[in-house]
């Protein structure tokens, strides 16, 4: 009945005139297609035969008969043939399940046999194990105390003693390279440790010199408002001052706060050995990345994290301290530009891609050039994450001012149009800039957007500037010659058009495209740009703007 269907759709697209059909029959023949369809969508037909179509047209088909009057017998003719057709099909079909059917049982017999085979196998394998006698089973016995269960239970005491003990001495001891770069790591933290305590109290000093001063002169002041009779030169009031801060020296920091924070970094700092040295990685990282005063948050720590392995099914350590480090930032606040770069580096080299399009659409990152050009290049090593780095990127450079890049990455991701509108509107971006996006990420489609003139504003490139730039360039010179074809193919007057309209180009820079084109064995090309240039006088003016105007002058004189 698929063809009913056919010539139905056909009939409702191009109605055919010759044949008159009454309304009643219209009717009939519109209530079957709905039917039809109805049938089909409340069955859930697909587009392929099946049981549940036949049934649907053989009723419409009965349906049909019933109503014919001088073909009746023709169409039940037709029906049968067709009923004949569906069982033979049938048929097959039902064979070609038994078919299947027997192929699956006699490959279940066959593993079966074979299962038992192997059992036997099996078998006789152990049989052949058990029988000789003078045999060692377990090391350390005698086939004799082997088969005594009282000496095999001493046996295994021993051994689980034995693997506790070495269990207990596996948990003390730390390989070499790691104590030796941990020792490193402490006595680096310790330098800085009295480098920091030594500022600290340098600046405990100045604070009370500073606090000394402010003190006298605001009294000072207060005596000069009161309008004594006997003032106080100010040269005086300096003089004692000066004594008094020189008598404030180093000792006046407060020993007991220093040794408090010298105490807390202390125990911060073995605390987060330990954790570390007993494979703990995510409790050491979020402890790292809150140590007072930031101690813990460098370069240094982060390397640590790289040389060691996580346990199976744990986060790589890396990852761990990156993400402390991003929870741990404050509000407002942002990374340092190394960490920012080497934390999205271990990111993007476990997979946390989510992990960085995170820290950078919360500004918890500081951008740079680095950052967005490491993850351009993640885009091209990883094809499924590709649209995100580089979305990431252009968020990333347009944060830098850095034009040409973000124009580069919105194009890599196929918004050339947005690509050109941007660069429209960018007011430090050069012609330089705007052809070094063009070379590389060559698009016809984005060059003639940057060389079609708007509205009212003049195109975002000179068509012969481009031109002469992109033919000097052998492996852009095919991306010119498109954009030239591309004005020839709409008539020679759209050329004529764009070369009396391009501001930007003289004569020189049109006879130069003429003449690459010549070299690069484009002939016809050379003598429409030559010949358009030669059929022009020097008061023709094709647009009638300002701009055409002075396009002409430029030209000819």
């Amino acid at each position: 009945m698929s063809e009913l269907q056919k010539s139905r759709s056909s009939s409702s697209r191009h109605p055919t005139p010759d044949i008159v059909i009454s309304e009643s029959d219209g009717r009939f023949f519109r209530s079957l297609y709905d039917s039809i369809d109805q049938e089909k969508k409340y069955l859930q037909c697909s587009e392929n035969p099946d049981e549940v179509r036949y049934l649907i047209y053989r009723s419409v088909f009965h349906k049909v008969i019933g109503r014919a009057t001088a073909y009746k017998r023709l169409l039940m003719t037709i029906k049968m043939e067709y009923d004949d057709v569906i069982r033979e099909m049938k048929r097959r079909e039902d064979e070609v399940r038994a078919s299947q059917r027997t192929a699956a049982a006699q490959t279940s017999h066959r593993i079966s046999v074979l299962q038992s085979e192997s059992a036997d196998v099996q078998e006789d394998i152990r049989r052949q194990k058990t029988s000789k006698e003078t045999r060692m089973w377990i090391a350390g016995l005698s086939v004799a105390q082997s088969e005594d269960p009282e000496a095999l239970d001493r046996h295994l005491q021993v051994l689980e003693a034995q693997r506790a003990a070495l269990q207990n001495q596996r948990s003390l001891c730390v390989p070499l390279e790691v104590q030796t770069r941990l020792d490193a790591k402490l006595q680096d933290v310790e330098r800085h440790r009295d480098h920091l305590s030594s500022q600290n109290q340098n600046l405990r000093v100045l604070y009370n010199r500073l606090r000394c001063v402010s003190e006298c002169l605001s009294r000072w002041e207060e005596e000069e408002d009161e309008e004594e009779e006997e003032e106080v030169p100010l040269e005086e009031v300096l003089g004692s001052m000066l004594e008094d801060v020189g008598q404030i020296g180093a000792t006046d920091g407060d020993p007991d706060l220093l040794e408090d924070e010298f105490r807390l970094l202390l125990d911060h700092l073995d605390r987060f050995i330990e954790l570390f040295e007993s494979d703990r990685f995510e409790d050491a990282a979020l402890l790292a990345a809150r140590c007072p005063g930031g101690v813990l948050r460098n370069l240094d720590i982060m390397d640590m994290f790289r040389g060691v392995q996580a346990p199976p099914g744990c986060p790589p350590p890396p990852l761990l301290f990156f993400r402390a480090l991003l929870v741990t930032v404050p509000v407002g606040g942002a990374l340092s530009a190394v960490l920012s770069l080497q934390g999205v580096l271990c990111a993007l080299q476990h997979g946390g891609l989510r992990l960085v399009a995170h820290a950078v659409t919360q500004n918890k990152l500081t951008f740079s050039e680095d950052l967005g050009d490491l993850l351009t290049e993640h885009a091209q090593k990883d094809p499924g994450g590709a649209d995100m780095c580089l979305a990431l990127a252009t968020v990333v450079y347009e944060s830098c001012r850095l034009d040409r890049k973000t124009a580069l990455s919105m194009c890599r991701r196929g918004l050339v149009h947005g690509a050109a509108e941007f660069m429209e509107h960018c007011q430090d971006i050069r012609t330089e800039d705007i052809l070094w996006v063009l070379s590389h990420s060559p698009s016809p489609s984005l060059l003639q957007l940057l060389t079609e003139p708007r509205r009212d504003r003049a195109a975002i490139l000179s068509v012969g500037v481009t031109c002469a730039a992109l033919l000097a360039d052998p492996q852009q010179q095919q991306l010119a010659l498109q954009l030239l074809d591309g004005f020839v193919g709409r008539g020679q007057g759209r050329l004529e058009e764009a070369i009396l309209e391009d501001a930007g180009s003289s004569v020189d820079v049109w006879t130069d495209v003429a003449s690459l084109c010549c070299d690069m064995q484009r002939a016809d090309l050379s003598r429409v740009v030559r010949s358009v240039l030669l059929d022009q006088s020097g008061t023709g003016v094709v647009s009638p703007d300002p701009e055409g105007a002075e396009l002409m002058e430029h030209v000819f004189l």
